[in-house]
């Protein structure tokens, strides 16, 4: 049997989140886009969860703040997408 540590099932609920929230979109009258936003700032928390309150790293750590910019990048240009397209 496959162990899985905390931060396997931190990955796979955000994988989750993005296909639940483009799931909701799909089967309700929001559109993907609405659904996807949702599911990426569910995302947001369990990033959150994985880098400030247990990081793999230490917090000092660059990589920890490269990914934490380039995730809220990608939430900042979503979210402005949904807004303006």
């Amino acid at each position: 049997m496959i162990g899985f540590d905390r931060y396997d099932v931190i990955l796979t609920a955000i994988a989750a989140s993005l296909l639940g929230g483009a799931s909701l979109g799909l089967a309700t009258a929001l559109t993907v886009r609405t659904g996807i936003a949702a599911g990426a700032l569910v995302a947001t928390l369990l990033i959150y969860e994985a880098i400030y309150r247990n990081p793999p790293l230490p917090p000092s750590d660059a990589r920890i703040r490269a990914a934490l910019v380039v995730w809220h990048v990608g939430l900042v240009v979503l979210l402005l997408d949904l807004y303006f397209g």
